[in-house]
């Protein structure tokens, strides 16, 4: 009999290599059957709000003064000639590139003063997804976790309301939105691919093309054959990690529900819906967003990668141009058109009060441009906030003259941070209890932005 090896959480090296990198690039639904029903739920008080949450994470780190904090009266070396237009609110001026987004911006208020000191990658999405400062240098490359990161966080609260995951994630998986000591069965189920595409299906949902019931019954039964002669094998040993068939079972009964069915099958969605966000794959991972949080999921991640606007800032971010590395994608065009639509399909649906809506990365960019770009720039960035009753129309903060630094009202992540806990019905500074027992408050330090809440 082969001796089992444990890692330093606890879980078997077997269970380990079933699940692969999962607590980093998200679970597979068998996966998080099973971690969810080894694990107790977190000791700790939990309100029952029904409060959902959309968080785009614009990942690269996105620039404050070419989205919503527009500065025109800097030095044109500064604003690279960037016009602020009028919105919908007589306080909220966007720059020239969001103009649909400048015609719901009295549902929407812009936190424009949040401030941090990790410029790199690594260590600034460790900090907006978690609130909490990594407690070890960092690189721009580093993916680290140190702290639960909000979806998580949610998950272990308010796991169970629906047969669905409770944090989702479409696109990918932000680089530290993982669940840390709370382990992998909060990790996140990421919903890869392009809900664009004609043929898209969602892992472990939708069954393969051409598969009958008959055939998935078959094989069902098949896969209950092999797991009783399995654990007839090793029945003396009492190893749990092949007593998979109930877990199993548990996916089929999730992903088979009227709520995943309804969820993921995008041909439901009329096609005005559809033209309304996009015809393009964020425009369509938003939709995706809505459809989820409506079905019940607390926490949904929407992916919208290639901020890192180091060159061309201004063709990029157009979309009037291909960037010259892969990793500056990121344009305003579809994500005016796509959140304008989210923001709007929610408050016609009656959803937008019970739905927070976000869009922010790991730190702006710097008020000098680096050539025809911008660096990395923790010191300021601005904060896209939508929904559950945050008043809307309003600038909270100022950064100064050029958008260098907070002028008004300096906020830290972990103000942000409480603040989103605080609206999803979550005591942000109760206490978690880590593998070794250590007390870990949630949210240290952090305290409620005030102008979040009516």
């Amino acid at each position: 009999m082969s001796e089992l090896k444990y890692n330093c959480e606890g879980m078997a090296r077997r269970d380990f290599i079933q699940l692969g990198i999962g607590s980093a690039l998200g679970l597979g639904m068998v996966d998080l059957m099973r971690l969810q029903a080894r694990t107790a739920p977190i000791s700790g008080n939990v309100d029952p709000s029904s409060m959902r949450c959309i968080l785009i994470w614009m990942d690269g780190g996105p620039s404050q003064l070419e989205t919503f904090d527009p500065k025109p009266n800097a030095p044109s070396k500064v604003n690279f000639g960037v016009r602020a237009i009028q919105t919908k609110s007589p306080d909220l001026m966007f720059a020239e590139f969001c103009p649909k987004l400048a015609t719901v911006a009295d549902k929407v208020s812009i936190i424009r003063s949040v401030s941090h000191d990790d410029s790199f990658h690594g260590g600034g999405n460790h900090w907006m997804m978690t609130g909490q400062k990594s407690p070890m240098p960092t690189q721009c490359n580093s993916v680290i976790s140190f702290h639960p990161s909000y979806g998580s966080a949610v998950s272990s609260k308010r796991g169970g309301e629906t047969k669905l995951p409770a944090y989702m994630a479409v696109g990918q998986q932000s680089r530290s939105g993982g669940p840390n000591f709370l382990g992998p069965q909060h990790a996140p189920f990421v919903i890869g691919g392009d809900p664009n595409h004609p043929n898209f299906q969602v892992r472990d949902v939708v069954l393969p093309s051409g598969l009958s019931e008959g055939r998935a019954a078959t094989r069902r039964q098949l896969h209950e054959s092999i797991d009783r002669m399995l654990r007839f094998q090793d029945a003396r040993a009492g190893d749990p990690a092949v007593a998979f068939d109930k877990y199993y079972q548990a996916a089929v009964d999730t992903i088979s529900s009227p709520q995943a069915q309804a969820a993921f099958d995008l041909s439901r969605e009329p096609d005005s819906i559809r033209d309304m966000y996009g015809r393009c794959e964020l425009g369509q991972r938003l939709m995706l967003g809505r459809r989820l949080v409506e079905a019940g999921v607390p926490f949904v991640t929407i992916y919208y990668g290639g901020w890192d606007h180091h060159d061309d800032i201004i063709k990029t971010i157009t979309g009037r141009t291909k960037p010259p590395c892969p990793c500056s994608q990121a344009s305003m065009p579809p994500l005016d058109q796509g959140l304008t639509a989210l923001i709007t399909d929610l408050d016609d649906r009656g959803l937008l009060d019970s739905t927070l809506v976000l869009a922010f990365g790991e730190f702006g960019r710097t008020a000098e441009p680096t050539g025809t770009g911008r660096g990395h720039w923790g010191p300021a960035m601005s904060i896209f906030t939508a929904g559950a009753g945050i008043p809307g129309g309003q600038a909270i903060g100022a950064t100064d003259e050029i958008g260098n630094r907070p002028a008004e009202k300096k906020f830290a992540p972990a103000d942000l941070a409480a603040s989103i806990y605080a609206k999803m019905g979550i005591d942000p500074h109760q206490h978690l209890q880590s593998p070794d027992g250590r007390p870990i408050e949630l949210v240290k330090n952090g305290q409620l932005i005030k102008e979040l809440f009516s």
